[in-house]
């Protein structure tokens, strides 16, 4: 009769086990591979605040020193160069970024539907990072009211709340979301056009 406890064993040894793998907070990349992500630095303060043990792995005086000594000088010449311009390149998008942002308006509009009925119609909350299909849902159940995504004629989505609800938006967009600066948020009245008589 065969022995089971050493099939058993063999069995168990060789199944694949789960590993439990680090993601940089700032860049995503395993933190062996922050170098490439172009934040550098970044990811070196990021790593050093939640996971100092990894940090003294990866950025020890020793261990700098040992990865410096197999590199030649020529190699290491250009490899604090290429960190410089991934760090620069990085740097550049993120003002681009923020500019953008600085720059890009959330229009709210009044339209009138029939005589004294009215809807209001945001547009250009995705330019500050949201969600419009979950802002619409906020914006409902905040004004008990109904509210939807739609695009318009030229394929931009925007927010249809009913009801004249302008300023209160304005106030719920400065109270809850406030990395959208408040001059970017433009009010528009939208009158529907009466035909000749």
């Amino acid at each position: 009769m065969p022995d089971t406890t050493d099939t058993e064993s063999h069995a168990t040894a060789s199944e694949p086990q789960a590993r439990h793998i680090l993601y940089c907070g700032v860049c995503s990349l395993p933190p062996e591979y922050c170098e490439f992500g172009g934040r550098v630095k970044k990811c070196e303060e990021w790593l050093h605040k939640y996971h100092p043990e990894m940090h003294q792995k990866l950025y020890s005086d020793e261990t700098l020193a040992a990865n410096l000594s197999t590199l030649s000088v020529s190699a290491r010449e250009r490899a604090a160069k290429d960190a410089a311009k991934k760090e620069a390149k990085a740097a550049l998008a993120e003002t681009r970024e923020s500019e953008r942002k600085a720059s890009s308006k959330v229009i709210i509009r009044r339209v009138e539907r029939n005589k004294r009925k009215h809807v209001t119609v945001i547009c250009g909350l995705e330019a500050h990072g949201l969600e419009n299909k979950k802002v619409a849902k906020e914006l409902g159940k905040k004004f008990a009211t109904g509210s939807s995504v739609t695009k318009n004629a030229s394929g931009i989505e925007e927010i249809t709340v009913q009801g004249d609800v302008c300023e209160d938006v304005v106030d719920w967009l400065a109270e809850v979301y406030k990395t959208i600066p408040e001059d970017n948020v433009e009010i528009v009245e939208d009158k529907k056009k009466k035909g000749a008589s």
